[in-house]
Parts: structure tokens; sequence; C-alpha cells
């Protein structure tokens, strides 16, 4: 009998999925203005930083997923029950959701920035069809159910690598000049500031939550045995992560490459131009429809994010349409003020960097705990890498403080 068929729904692809929406947020337009902020910037300096970032990422996405196997709750849920003060929830929930709307702001934006350069659809305007479109996103989601939502959201990942990726085939780096990128190191004020910008692009706080969210989603129900689920999880973070992590850091490689000296590169408009100019119309075309989808699928994500700590820390219940204005409207307002985009972009990553602890600290904690994770209780080694990762990610934001108020040199 044990060696009967599994149904069809069973079989390995089936079991793969939420992690490659969670890597959505890892290529949201933050990430572009960021790692060409980066490259164009210091060059091949700050390679280490997407490296490291990348693993953490990993380990933290990993735990994420597996909090939401064993429990059949997501993050938000289960601190919303296990803090007791309706003030500290409270308190707690407005943080989680500050990190919804400072991600929204630099999706939102950047799906504005690529409408206007591909159709010269006003910033304003360009906001709002993207928040639109992630709403309907979202309706694939609360009626069609989780495997909907994935396909979808994965049909517009394949857009997005094969969009950031075209330029390297066109203007492939020096190995030597990546290698040399992997030596960790800093360059002044300046290059300690993206690096938290890179590390709150990449180790997303929303997918964090979003990840637990969606392994409940999908699992909840499932009878299949702990040790089959933990090994699909593994392998799903694994491609996710591999995905994301390799495009961004072909951003990087791409800015490093043709955009040092030339002027304008610190806005996504003068990367898009540059990239243009440096590698032809079509390199362009391609950077601006993948900066479209990034825009599209990871703004759909982090809602569904917010939505969940919304339902976890607050414990209310909001019309997917209520929801979706919360955090929507921040960043129509931004763009209404006339903000510069890529500013804002780069400094929601920043805000993102400040949130992160907030979320993995909880994380390791949880999952260490052998009587809520019982067959997906950590291993040792994996809640030391843990709390390595959330010390690590507040010593670089207590650096980059003392920086910024001159502090230290």
């Amino acid at each position: 009998m044990e060696k009967q068929a599994e149904p069809k729904a069973a079989g390995p692809a089936w079991l793969l999925g939420p992690a490659l929406v969670a890597g959505v947020a890892y290529l949201d337009p933050g990430n572009v203005a960021v790692n060409m902020s980066a490259g164009a910037q210091f060059g091949y300096l700050l390679v280490w930083v997407l490296v490291v970032a990348n693993v953490a990422a990993w380990l933290v996405q990993y735990m994420s997923a597996k909090l939401g196997l064993a429990t059949g709750r997501s993050m938000a849920e289960l601190l919303g029950q296990r803090i007791q003060t309706r003030t500290g929830r409270l308190l707690y929930g407005l943080q989680a959701q500050f990190v919804a709307i400072a991600t929204d702001i630099a999706e939102i934006i950047g799906g504005a920035v690529a409408l206007w350069i591909l159709f010269d659809v006003p910033l304003v305007a360009g906001a709002i069809i993207t928040g639109a479109v992630s709403t309907v996103l979202l309706l694939v989601q609360s009626e069609r159910g989780a495997k909907a939502f994935e396909f979808s959201i994965i049909a517009l990942m394949a857009v997005i690598v094969i969009g950031f990726c075209y330029g390297l085939f066109l203007e492939p780096p020096a190995a030597v000049d990546v290698v040399g990128g992997l030596v960790p190191r800093f360059d002044g004020a300046q290059s300690v500031l993206l690096a938290a910008s890179i590390m709150g692009a990449t180790v997303m706080p929303h997918a964090i939550y979003a990840h637990s969210s969606l392994a409940r989603d999908r699992f909840g129900t499932s009878d299949l045995p702990p040790r089959r689920l933990i090994r699909a999880t593994r392998t799903d973070v694994t491609i996710a992560l591999g995905i994301a992590g390799s495009v961004n850091l072909v951003m990087l490689l791409v800015a490093a490459t043709v955009l040092p000296g030339v002027p304008g590169t610190d806005s996504l408009e003068g990367a898009h131009l540059a990239i243009q100019e440096a590698l032809g119309k079509a390199a362009g075309f391609m950077f601006a429809v993948a900066l479209l989808a990034s825009g599209l699928a990871s703004t759909a994500v982090g809602a569904y994010a917010g939505s969940d700590i919304m339902g976890g820390l607050f414990r209310t219940r909001l019309s997917l349409l209520t929801r979706r204005l919360l955090t929507m409207i921040p960043a129509v307002l931004v763009l209404a003020g006339g903000v510069d985009p890529t500013f804002a972009l780069v400094l929601s990553q920043v805000v993102l960097s400040f949130g992160i602890p907030f979320a993995v600290v909880p994380l390791v904690w949880l999952t260490s705990r052998r009587e809520l994770m019982g067959a997906y209780l950590n291993r040792r080694a994996l809640t030391i890498a843990g709390w390595l990762v959330a010390g690590g990610i507040v010593a670089l934001n207590v650096a980059l403080l003392a920086m910024e108020f001159g502090l230290v040199g």
C-alpha cells in the first residue's frame, strides 16, 4: 500500500510555488533602484553585500515557510495571539503595517515610472493603474485560490527575469571584477547607506509575514508527512531565492559595467536612458517592461502581506478594496507631492532595513520553540544562523545611524 502512486495534486511540482511568490518581493522596484544606484556609484564594491543578503533571505524565508507549515497559521496570527496586551499588539501591528506601506510605496512608484517610460503615462495616473492591476491580482487570489495567484505572479516573475538579464548578455562584466566585489569592505557613509538599502530590499519584512501565510493557505489542510513538506519547501525556497538573488546580482553588474561615470543614473529614468544609449533600444525596452512587471507583481504580494498583518495583529477584517487603499494612497500622495521617485524608492528600502529585526527576531524565536513547531523545529545550527542574521542587521543599522549623525567618520 505504501508504494501506491500519490494523487497528481501531491506531485513534486504541486508542492512548489509559495516561495516563488514570496520571492517576487526580492525583485521589486526598490531592488532595481538600489542595485542600479550601488552599481553606478560604487561599481562592484557591494557585490558581497548582495551575496550575504541573499543567504540571509534564504534562511528567513525557509523558517517562515516552516512556521506556516507547522502551525497552520501565519506569523502575524501567532504574534497576535502571543502579545498579551491590546496596546502592545496594536503598536507592533502599526510598525508592521508601516513597513508594508513603505514596501507599497516602492512598488507602486516603480510601476508608475515604468508606465511613464513606456507610454508617457503621468506618474500619478501610473500609480493608480499599477494599484488597480495589483488589486485584480488579489481578486484572483481571493476568488480562485492560492494556486491561481501563484501562476499569475510566477508569469510576471518570468518577464522580470528575462527583462533584467537581457543587458548582461549584451555587455558581460569581467570575471575578475566580480570576484573582487566579493571582498567585504565599504567606502564611506554612502556605501553603508546603500548596503543597508540592499539589505532592506533583499531581506524583506513583509515577505517574512507573507511566506508563512502562503504556506498556510497552500498546505493548511495537507496530510502529507512533515519530512516531505520540509524537503519540498527547502527546494522551493532554494529555487526562488536562487532566481531572485541572481537577478539582483545581474542588475548591479549591468549598472557597474555600463553606468559608472554616466550622468543622471541616480534615477530609474536616467538608468533606463543610459542603458538604452549604451546597449541599444531593445535593452532599454526590456528594462522598462521588466520594471513594470516588477511593480505589478510585487505590489500584489505586498498587499497580500499587509492584509495578513491587518487580520493577525489588528484582528480586523476589512474589504479587499479598503485594505488596498490603505497601502496604495501613500504612494500616490508621494508622487502627487513631487517627491523624486528614485529617492523615495531608495529611502523606502532604508525604512525596510529598520523593520527587519521586528520580523526576524520573533521568527527565529517562534521557530525554535519545540511545543509550537513539533517535527518542523529548527535545527540548532539554523537557529544560531538566524540569530546571527538578526544581529548583523541590527549592527548595520546602528552603523548607518552613527554615520548619518556624524558619530563616526
